[in-house]
Parts: structure tokens; sequence; C-alpha cells
């Protein structure tokens, strides 16, 4: 019973750290001091800005352009306007929201410019887009990106005169399909001059703000970006590997088309509570205003750090980089990735040798160890297609727009079922499900007929079936010694860090930490007991999944909400990461096995009730939405 306590309070410390390095910032009301960001003096721009849905042409964005140029005026701004055609394909998208006159529309993009000393050098670039979708009063896309960037020209030269000029652009037509940006970089003199852009987004109506993009050869931009998040709470809250993945995602912002120009910059956003994603729900009683004070000091601390700076960065290497909590920063070159492994290679050996040495380290156990975190992992990616069948077909077969913003309403329930169902599988990886072969198998059988069938067919989830079936089977990776389990599956996950170090060394922090972390404990438990017997021995076990386990979750919750609806899968890496933490701490008497297996079906069970529950909670609207 001792090591199931121990075993759920370090999960529970776990999931505290993660909600608390996941929580905005308070507003700072009005009466903040004028050279701080204040979210409660951006928000009447917003609920100014935001009052009705203004897309591209409409009356009501015609409004708020007038209240825009007459706000940038009033802050001291060089204000004009730049007018162009509509691309073909946006007028398409403007005449399918019902606009009977996209063809005679134009792109008004709205420019001011706060002179610096040096006129002429490179400028940087802060902007948002003035544009929402027909149906959504967009308070979160992009009215907080406009209010926040207001405030923070205000704030910016309430600080005194700067090193260079700051441009700052509203664009138009970002919504159709980023038409107001590609004219500004194709037609406009000032284009020539960025030499940064700080640009802000926002994918749905809270959470923290996180810097998500950067241009080419990012290390020196990251530095100085980091340097400047030291005033602002929440750090950072960036890492290389969002980079990455934005990089290879097909949608992209305003800010995508100066990068593939390769001008360097930061690209700001947040993305939590999702439903409000082009949604008439994104109102500004309904924007998290915590979110507001975040977006909006991260980007007035860093326009303000590069406009001060003596010379902008320069694109050389593209760094590893990563916030720990928002606590503390870390960044490094590529190549010192090997290190951060050969450290946790170090760590592991260690650990062997002291376990060997008393007959609690086998050979053989570390590879039933590594064979049972392989059968975690497979199974956790069909178990959360599973879980997302539940909630709702994939979009490529469903064809409806509707189905998406249907989807990112139940993103919490799917969320929430996908993490009961991995929760179910690592504890079925504990061994507690020794004795209950066919069962595991049964579940598992039903998972994949879900998934091929609620989801979409894939030969690729009917393959990970049967070897997830057939792994439930064979359970003698169920009864590898803790120690030999352990270690197996550290250096499984050791092995997976050394390939993705190779083939994606920015990413490859998000399996080094944790695998180092974990060989760091093993080793330490090792030195104290090298039995794990003593419950003095699983200490740093504890400490290390409280921590580490902390910032998996974390970050595993952002991942989620990026790209969970369309990879839900993703978390089964988080999952197996966990488990390699919390591994010694599972019990091994009868009763604490019995206890993890009703506490791995109930969590299957409620998983599964909460994904296919969605769909009750949350039906498809039957009038159109905005695409």
């Amino acid at each position: 019973m001792n090591r199931i306590v121990l075993l759920v309070a370090a999960l529970g410390l776990a999931l505290a750290v993660a909600v608390a390095a996941s929580h905005t910032p308070d507003p700072a009301p009005a009466s903040a001091p004028e050279m701080a960001f204040s979210a409660n003096r951006a928000m009447a721009d917003i609920e100014e800005i935001a009052r009705a849905p203004h897309p591209t042409g409409s009356e009501e964005n015609a409004r708020v352009r007038d209240y825009l140029l007459d706000r940038m005026g009033g802050l001291g701004l060089e204000t004009s306007i730049q007018t162009g055609a509509l691309s073909e394909r946006s007028v398409e998208r403007l005449a399918s929201w019902g606009d009977e006159q996209a063809a005679e529309r134009q792109i008004a993009n709205l420019i001011g410019v706060l002179p610096g000393r040096d006129r002429e050098g490179p400028a940087v670039l802060l902007m948002a887009h003035h544009d929402t979708v027909w149906d959504s009063p967009g308070a979160a896309d992009d009215s907080t990106g406009v209010a926040a960037i207001l405030e923070a020209v205000r704030a910016i030269q309430a600080r005194g005169p700067a090193e260079r000029d700051l441009i700052v652009l509203f664009t138009d037509a970002e919504e159709l399909g980023l038409d107001g940006m590609r004219l500004f970089l194709d037609e406009h003199p000032l284009a020539q001059r960025v030499g940064l852009v700080v640009n802000l987004e926002a994918r749905g109506g809270g959470g923290r703000a996180s810097m998500f993009e950067t241009g080419p050869g990012n290390a020196q931009t990251v530095r100085a970006f980091t340097r400047a998040m030291d005033r602002v709470e929440g750090g950072a809250n960036s890492n290389s590997l969002a980079v990455l993945v934005y990089e290879n995602m097909p949608n992209g912002t305003d800010y995508t088309l100066a990068r593939e120009r390769g001008i360097a910059g930061v690209n700001l956003a947040f993305i939590g509570r999702a439903h409000q994603y082009h949604d008439p729900a994104s109102t500004p009683a309904a924007l998290d205003r915590g979110s507001v004070q975040h977006i909006g000091e991260k980007a007035l601390e860093a326009a303000d750090h590069f406009l001060r700076a003596d010379a902008l960065p320069m694109a050389t290497n593209n760094a590893v980089y990563s916030d720990l909590l928002g606590l503390i920063f870390i960044q490094y070159a590529p190549w010192v990735g090997w290190l951060v492994l050969a450290a946790a290679g170090g760590f592991l050996i260690v650990a062997v040798w002291r376990g060997r040495k008393v007959g609690a380290v086998t050979f053989a156990g570390m590879g039933l160890g590594a064979l049972g975190g392989l059968w975690l992992a497979i199974s956790g990616v069909v178990l959360a297609t599973a879980m997302r069948g539940l909630a709702g077909p994939s979009m490529s077969r469903a064809g409806s727009p509707e189905l998406y913003y249907a989807m990112l309403r139940r993103l919490p329930w799917l969320e929430a079922g996908v993490v009961l169902g991995l929760l179910a599988a690592a504890l079925i990886l504990f061994g507690s499900a020794q004795g209950r072969r066919r069962l595991v198998a049964g579940a598992l059988i039903l998972a994949t007929v879900a998934a091929l069938t609620l989801y979409e067919f894939s030969w690729v989830i009917l393959v990970l079936g049967l070897i997830a079936v057939g792994g439930a089977l064979y359970s003698g990776w169920m009864k590898a010694a803790r120690f030999s389990a352990w270690t197996g599956l550290i250096a499984l996950m050791l092995g997976l860090g050394v390939v993705v170090q190779v083939l994606a060394p920015t990413a490859a922090f998000l399996i080094a930490w944790p695998v180092l972390g974990a060989a760091l404990a093993a080793a330490l438990g090792g030195l104290i007991d090298p039995r794990l017997e003593r419950h003095v021995s699983l200490w740093p076990a504890v400490i290390v999944t409280a921590v580490m386990g902390g910032w998996l979750f974390a970050l595993g919750h952002w991942t989620f909400l990026g790209v969970g609806m369309d990879l839900p899968g993703v978390l089964a890496l988080i999952a197996l990461m966990a488990a390699m933490l919390a591994r010694p701490l599972a019990p091994t008497s009868r009763r604490g096995l019995e206890i993890l297996s009703v506490l791995a079906a109930v969590a299957l069970i409620a998983g599964a009730g909460l994904a296919l529950g969605a769909r009750i909670i949350e039906p498809v609207p039957t009038e159109g939405h905005a695409t």
C-alpha cells in the first residue's frame, strides 16, 4: 500500500505542477505604471474592436479600421493605409461567407511608424491582423493582438526614444489567405527595412501565450527574446519542438510569409479555450484577461528589447531551447544534446552496475522492461486513436467544417478520455494485469475496431492493434523484476533519444531531459539500496516524477491542444516517458497489483465514456460555420 501512496502522490504532484505551470498571470489594472502593460487598459480597445464580426470588406470592418487609425494617430504614429486586390482564392472564400460583392472588395492594411533615432537602419515590425471570419467577433483572433500592440506602443513611448523605428502593421485578409501580409511584403517600401518581426495571434480564448515560430538560424533571436522575457511572469514559455512541429504543419500565419523570406522574428499566440476559435462565442466577456496580459507583456518586452538593442539578431544556427515550468530557460547548441544523452548513459551504467551486484538487475529483465515500454507506446497509440473515434470521425472522412468546430468544443473531453486511456495502459505496464491477459487483449481488440471504424481505416493502426493484442497475450514483460524493468525502460528511451538526436536534434530535448532525470534517479536509488526495497531509495524517483512529470504533463497538454485532434496518439510518447519516471513506484504485492488492476479498468471505462459522451455534450451544429 505504501508504494501505491508514493505512486499516487508523485503523479498527483506532477499534475499539480503542470496546472501551476499553465496558469495565466493576473491582469494588471488600468492604474498600472505607464511603462508596464495592462490587460485592463487593453480590454477597452478589445471591447470596441470586437463588438461584432468584421471580415474583410464589411461595414463593420470599415468601422474598426477608422477606430484603429484614430487610436494609432493618437499614439503619435505616422499612419497610412495600403490597399490592394484580393487573390482569386480569397474572393471565392469571401463569397462563400455570403458577401455578394466579394469581387469588389480590397485589402486595407493599416500602417503606423514610431520614429527611432536611426531612421534608415533595420526596423522592428510589430503586427497582428484586424479582420475576422464572418461569424465571429474575434475577441481573441485577433482583436487581442491588435489591442495588445496599441497598449505596447503606449508603454514603449513612455519608456523614452528607441534606437530604431517601430513599424506597426495591422494586416487585412489574414483569415482569407494571408493576402494583407503578402501585399505588404511584395509592394510596400517599408518591407525592405524590416529587420525583425513580432507577430501576435490566437487560436482560442485563453491559456498562456507561447512563442511557437521563429526565423531561420534562430539562436541569436531566441537568446535575445528570452532575455527580454525576464520581466514577464511565466517566462518565455516556448521550445524548439514547437518551432519544428509548426514548420511542418500545412497552415501558417502572417509571420510565416516573412519567415519564408528569411526575416527574423518571433510568433506569439495562445491556444487555450479552443472552442472559441472562429466562433460566435469569442467575445470580450468570454476572453481570459490573464491571456491578454501574458501575450501583451511578451509583445511589449520583446519589441522594446529589440528596439533598444545595439544590433538586431542575425541568422546563425538553430538552437535547442525550452523553458522548464516557466521558472528557468535552457538553451544550447544542438551538439550539446549528445552530452546530455552521454550523461544519462553514464547514470544508467551506474544504476545497472549497482543492481547487478545484488542480482536485482539482469540483462534479460532489462530486455523485458524495454519490451513492455514498446507495448505501452503501441497500445497507447491504439487507445488514443480509439478515443478519438469515440469522440468523432476524422476530418477527411467527414468532410464537414461544422465537425471541425464541434471537435474543438469536444477537445477537453477528448483529452481527458485519451489521458485516462493512457493511464490504464501504464497501470497495465506496471504489472496490474498479470493473470488477466485475455481481458487486456479483448479490450485492445475493441479499441482497434473502434479506431478503424469510428475514426478512419488505417493499415498502420491495424498492424499496431495486432501487435498490441499479441503483446497483451504474452505478458512476460509484466513479470520483470522492478529494477530490471526500470533500467530497461530507461535504456529504451535512451536509444530513442539517440535516434531523435540524429534525425531532429532541436527536438531531442523532449526525450533527453526526462531520460537524464530518470537515469539520475535510478543511479541514486541504486546507490542507496540496489534492491530498491527501502522507501528512501524511491524518493529520487518521486522527486523526478513530480518535477519532470509536471513539465511533461504541461507540455503534453499544450501539444494536444495544437495537434491532438488529428494526432491523438502524440500523448502516447508523453505517457511512455511519464511511466519511465514512475516505474519503480509500482507496487509488487498481490494486493497492490489488484488495486492497480481495478484502477486501470475504471480509467479505461471512464475514458471511453468521456470521449463518447462528447458527441452528446457537444453535437455538430446544424447551421453552417465559417471555414
